[in-house]
């Protein structure tokens, strides 16, 4: 057996970083970026009134000064004269100012009769005006490579850019494994059970970025397994679920080692997650995953993800662990790492009464892993701990 940490390391020789496509701006949300990307123009193109008033020239701003309105500078819409002394432009939010403009005295600071305004609140020494390009300039770069947040789609419209440069998506292909297995909403025999693992971990990878392709159930059989490793062609990462283990009717080791896998490595020194196996399917990286619905998610949780970020060529593969006081004490370890379900509160944290690898509720329930060396002794409520929020 080996460590996680020699795992994730293998686990990474395994993949690399993908091509890039271009997709419609539309389409962007969530996707890494490839390649910087820079404003065409500059934002605002011109300067532009921060609220809605009356625009003249600030040397002659004080208050009780009258000035004449010789016209309207609106959104879309602007004024194409000249403001010379003694006038004023009726100006609207988000309009350019007009020439000869530098100050934007706001409407509630004024009182108008007909085309005659009188400055009747103290103006104070704020322009409200927009200098152009004060958002961003031409040439400005949004740099590469980063998850893109709607925020970033916002900007990338403003700077006009209608195509964007991202990673493919990881095509991934999950193969549940298991005579007991039925789809959701078959109806299992006396002695079956509904696959799970399949779907938690399709949402699992889908939400980090990959296109999940689930295939049909494959039976303990090696015409199954086949036939399931047939339909997996194309995949970036070739998932199996259950059947990595070492009892009579566990086989896909042999049947994909028969059909070219060369293996990486198998077993980690961890629970859960002990029975996971890797190495490349002819040329493609495959993770044989144990069948125990948590043992299978928290094995998503640790090589899975990173392995999508190392191929979507984000730079922070790893989730950092991170610290919470424990609020109830825990028993000493034993001679494995362990990923112990948990929940995280505004007091601290305290792990799960019940650790069955087969216990979904649990997982459900929980939103961090507390982390635990190999052999760790007892810790008292109140000790510092590692956790992986989840």
């Amino acid at each position: 057996m080996i460590t996680v940490e020699d795992a994730r390391s293998l686990l990474f020789d395994l993949v690399s970083p993908l091509e890039t496509e271009s997709v419609s701006l539309h389409e962007t949300a969530g996707r890494v970026l490839a390649q910087d990307v820079s404003a065409t123009r500059d934002q605002p193109p011109f300067p532009a009134s921060s609220m809605d008033g009356y625009a003249l020239k600030s040397a002659e701003v004080e208050l009780h000064a009258m000035f004449k309105v010789i016209g309207e500078s609106a959104a879309g819409r602007r004024f194409n004269g000249t403001v010379g002394p003694g006038q004023a432009v009726r100006i609207f939010t988000g309009a350019p100012v007009p020439e000869g403009a530098d100050f934007v005295v706001i409407q509630e600071d004024t009182e108008r009769r007909g085309d005659l305004i009188t400055i009747s609140d103290e103006p104070g020494v704020k322009t409200n005006i927009r200098p152009a390009g004060v958002d961003f300039k031409a040439g400005n770069k949004i740099t590469a490579p980063r998850i893109l947040r709607p925020e970033d789609v916002a900007l990338m419209a403003a700077m006009n850019i209608p195509t964007v440069p991202v990673v493919r998506k990881p095509v991934v292909a999950l193969i549940s494994t298991g005579d007991e297995l039925v789809m959701p909403g078959e109806k299992p025999g006396p002695d079956q059970i509904i696959a799970s693992n399949t779907f938690g971990l399709k949402a699992l990878l889908e939400n980090e970025g990959a296109q999940v392709r689930i295939l049909p159930i494959a039976r303990d059989t090696i015409a199954s397994l086949e036939t399931a490793f047939g339909l997996a062609a194309g995949a970036d990462l070739v998932v199996t679920i259950g059947g990595a283990s070492v009892g009579e009717y566990d086989l896909v080791a042999d049947v994909s080692q028969n059909l070219g896998m060369e293996r990486s490595f198998y077993k980690i020194r961890m629970r859960p997650g002990k029975p996971l196996m890797a190495g490349r399917l002819n040329g493609t990286a495959m993770v044989g995953l144990p069948g125990n619905p948590v043992s299978a998610m928290v094995c998503g949780y640790l090589f899975l993800l990173p392995m999508l970020r190392r191929m979507l060529g984000i730079e922070q593969v790893l989730a950092p662990f991170q610290h919470a006081r424990l609020t109830e004490p825990i028993g000493k370890n034993g001679p494995r790492e362990h990923y112990m379900r948990a929940v995280l509160s505004e007091d601290g944290i305290r792990a799960c009464a019940d650790q069955d690898s087969s216990l979904l509720s649990v997982l459900a329930r929980a939103n961090a892993l507390l982390v635990r060396e190999p052999n760790d002794p007892a810790r008292p409520a109140g000790e510092k701990v590692l956790y992986l929020p989840i």
